[in-house]
């Protein structure tokens, strides 16, 4: 089984690379399921329906989210009804939409978690007790179990990926729209990486117009952050590749597109 995970897509910026690349990805890795983490994905904060129905006909099976999922108001109108798309699971009991969505791929089963960290980022439950709830109920149909989680703190995201060590396939980290080179198969068997980073502009600061960002630290003044829509454009990404029997992870490859590391297919 192999896995495509692509990191946070940021704006009409990030989903043209998605348009773009995703077919050629396809192309060249021939991954049986892929993953796109959207809650950045309608200007920079939320997503909204026409947005989820494209990755889906763009290729996505399965769409993940984080701390933006309810900044688009529309969202409480369809997420009962988006079928292929998850929210934070551990976020307040009550919250609409789902935490956890199973795949069929060929006749064998992938379940797909998405957890949030609680540090630097807004109140939610225990994404560990979460994961401890989640895995116990995904291992009754299948041992293929990838987790988004979405979180500030790069140690809490290793702190879970070694909580979850040999109980789940990968843990990818996103929310900090930095790739990181640590990716890595850990000794039991799951497949980690801190965070896949983003998918959207190149030349602005974490997809914001760099302009306003270096203002904000130059005068501690109020500024307003708008996507990055003119220049040069990056997707990040990740892929696992792992074993149907057992759900270990055999190979793992971070996914870099930009200038300065252009696509080969």
């Amino acid at each position: 089984m192999k896995i495509l995970f692509i990191g946070d897509v940021v704006g009409s910026p990030g989903r043209d690379m998605v348009q773009e690349y995703l077919p050629k990805l396809k192309e060249k890795h021939r991954p049986n399921l892929t993953i796109i983490n959207g809650e950045n994905a309608a200007s920079g904060k939320g997503i909204t329906e026409k947005i989820y129905k494209q990755f889906l006909e763009w290729g996505a099976q399965v769409i993940t989210m984080g701390n933006h999922t309810w900044d688009k108001k529309e969202i409480f109108d369809f997420i009962d009804d988006a079928k292929y798309m998850i929210r934070p699971a551990n976020f307040p009991e009550g919250n609409p939409g789902k935490g956890l969505v199973f795949v069929n791929i060929n006749g064998t089963e992938v379940a797909v978690i998405n957890l949030q960290g609680r540090t630097f980022l807004p109140a939610s439950d225990d994404p560990f007790r979460k994961a401890d709830e989640l895995i116990k109920e995904a291992k009754k149909r299948t041992n293929i179990i990838f987790v988004d989680f979405h979180g500030e703190a790069t140690s809490e995201k290793q702190a879970m990926g070694w909580y979850v060590d040999g109980r789940v396939s990968a843990v990818v980290g996103t929310h900090t729209h930095t790739q990181t080179a640590d990716e890595r198969i850990l000794p039991e068997g799951t497949a980690y990486i801190s965070d896949a980073g983003m998918t959207g502009p190149y030349d602005g600061i974490l997809g914001v117009e760099k302009e306003a960002v270096m203002k904000r630290f130059l005068t501690s003044m109020p500024v307003r952050f708008e996507i990055t829509k003119k220049g040069r454009t990056q997707l990040n990404g990740f892929l696992v590749t792992i074993e149907n029997s057992n759900g270990k992870a055999t190979k793992v490859e971070r996914i870099l597109i930009n200038d300065d590391h252009p696509f080969f297919g």
